[in-house]
């Protein structure tokens, strides 16, 4: 029988964690989104963000600002919150007008509070093995992984997708955790020659459905990163169901990886808490 990667249940297992670890301290952990614009999805990530802030106790603001503001004048609003004592976690929700630099925005935040795990130094960190944040979606399907105990040490686990935010990261972590790692892109040749032999396969590409049953061996665990909007509404993702036949265990969209990477997103700023002043 299949096993289904639930990142819902697992989610909520490590809130529930949280919450009782938070029942220790006299302080709350305070995370601030920074929010530029009216991006109709990104307004929907930081609700989820502030909901799950609320569920285990933690203090959420967002801060809003209008989509004309400057590089300069948004360098001058992250120089308060880095120096504000009583801000542990500070996110910038991407994307970001066409006038300003994401990535000189994101290394303005102070790497003890970038809980998005972004910052060079935070990654230059996770490469050395070295304690810092990493990106939350990489560190939410480790934790999805270790719920369902399924262990990655000496396991082949291909990688398809090689973005900062997903495909480095999560190629970082495996190799830290002792996997054996190959990492897939768009420019591989035979990429399904890769996919066949994998013992984890994790798909970040974001080409819905792109991953059929031929690309997989029989007994493969599979980690669907992707998500899609079909024409009825319905969400799929980068595996094709066609897929999950041959697997042992695969995590589903939606309710797999999603959850997590809020899950993770909280670990992430009870640990920068938790650190305040270290």
């Amino acid at each position: 029988m299949t096993l289904i990667l639930n990142g819902t249940a697992a989610s909520q297992a490590i809130k529930e964690q949280l919450k009782q670890a938070l029942s220790q301290e006299r302080e709350k952990p305070h995370l601030v989104v920074v929010l530029v614009g009216s991006d109709p999805a990104s307004e929907v990530y930081v609700r989820n963000k502030e909901k799950a802030c609320h569920e285990v106790g933690f203090m959420s603001s967002v801060v809003k600002f209008d989509s004309t503001i400057t590089q300069k004048q948004l360098f001058k609003e992250l120089d308060k919150l880095n120096h504000d004592q009583d801000v542990h976690g500070i996110i910038v929700q991407l994307p970001l007008p066409k006038h300003i630099d994401s990535n000189a925005i994101i290394d303005h935040i102070a790497p003890h509070k970038d809980v998005d795990g972004f910052h060079p130094l935070n990654v230059g960190n996770l490469h050395r093995g070295q304690n810092g944040f990493v990106s939350a979606t990489p560190l939410g399907i480790l934790r999805l992984l270790e719920f369902y105990s399924i262990g990655v040490v000496s396991k082949h686990v291909v990688v398809v997708g090689r973005s900062n935010i997903v495909g480095k990261p999560i190629a970082a972590l495996l190799l830290n955790a002792n996997a054996t790692v190959t990492i897939t892109h768009s420019k591989t040749k035979d990429l399904m020659q890769h996919t066949q032999q994998a013992d984890i396969l994790i798909v970040a590409a974001g080409i819905k459905q792109m991953i059929t049953a031929d690309y997989v061996k029989e007994g493969v665990v599979i980690v669907d990163v992707g998500i899609h909007r079909n024409d009825d509404g319905t969400l799929c993702g980068d595996v094709h169901p066609s897929a999950y036949e041959k697997s042992s265990a695969y995590s589903p969209v939606p309710k797999g990886v999603g959850p997590m990477t809020i899950a993770a997103l909280l670990l992430n700023t009870f640990q920068a808490f938790k650190e305040r002043g270290v």
